[in-house]
């Protein structure tokens, strides 16, 4: 068992920065590739972005690419996404998610991912 808890959320103008954080306990960090989706009201839980082991390759949704960074730090235990240039339809509950080793980068699917934050709300203005 993994458990995570996402922070950093909020509401935020466009073309405004901000970082999600989560952080993970109960078992080896390192032993999970990570990964962010989000949820707009509405819609289906979307990929945002994943990152395997030692952050050493990720992938990123189409619609996030050039904005949006996802990165980690073993030592501290949790993953980071930095999302810039942000605009009203990332407006999302954005969710971290944990699957262990292997990473693959084309696990892009909720039932890929067997751990789950709570989400956290992030809101922009336009």
């Amino acid at each position: 068992q993994v458990q995570l808890v996402e922070s950093g959320g909020g509401l935020v103008q466009a073309g405004d920065s901000l970082r999600l954080s989560c952080a993970a306990s109960g078992r080896t960090f390192s032993n999970f590739a990570m990964g962010w989706f989000r949820q707009a009201p509405g819609k289906e839980r979307e990929f945002v972005a994943s990152i395997n082991w030692s952050g050493s390759s990720t992938n990123c949704a189409d619609s996030v690419k050039g904005r949006f960074i996802i990165s980690r730090d073993n030592l501290q235990n949790t993953v980071y996404l930095q999302m810039n240039s942000l605009k009203s339809e990332d407006t999302a509950v954005y969710y971290c998610a944990a699957v262990r080793l292997p990473y693959a980068p084309w696990r892009t699917q909720v039932s890929d991912f067997g751990y789950w934050g709570q989400g956290t709300q992030v809101t922009v203005s336009s």
